[in-house]
């Protein structure tokens, strides 16, 4: 871990919760928000958190799966969100979530005209916001998790 943790304390409470009162609070919430105010269908959702997921190697976050009315995604289906491009396991609007989530974190410079096409044929305004703002707080709070070390240290609290 790349910060210190009193001894009994659990990092991620203690780091989102503890140690910055006026900020950890407050992400704390926004990243609660998205899965428990999100309208997306969980494939979509999924397939945008995993790729953010692994495109940040947040182990906490590689190893999650959100749970939705008891049902999870398909065993496997992480792997098939690393080949988005090719499996026949997405529909298009999966595809679409898994790609956005890429190009958002690689190149958000390259999202043309031709992407939002796509999108937008697809889904749609508020969603692409919503889809926006789930992503930005995965890039920023998974990355967060993975280089303070936290992401190998604990385990996500329940929601």
């Amino acid at each position: 871990m790349n910060i210190d943790i009193p001894e009994g304390k659990d990092p991620i409470g203690y780091v989102w919760g503890e140690m910055v009162p006026g900020i950890g609070p407050a992400a704390a919430g926004l990243s609660l928000a998205v899965y428990a105010h999100t309208t997306l269908g969980l494939r979509e959702f999924e397939a945008a958190r995993l790729r953010t997921a692994q495109l940040n190697g947040c182990a906490l976050c590689l190893g999650w799966r959100t749970e939705r009315d008891g049902h999870k995604v398909e065993e496997g289906f992480a792997e098939a969100v690393t080949q988005w491009r090719t499996t026949e396991a997405f529909d298009t609007r999966t595809r679409l979530a898994a790609e956005y989530a890429e190009r958002y974190a690689l190149d958000h410079h390259g999202l043309d005209d031709a992407f939002w096409a796509r999108m937008t044929a697809h889904y749609s305004q508020a969603e692409i916001v919503e889809l926006t703002m789930s992503i930005g707080s995965w890039l920023a709070f998974g990355r967060l998790n993975h280089v303070l070390g936290l992401d190998t240290a604990c385990v996500l609290p329940g929601h």
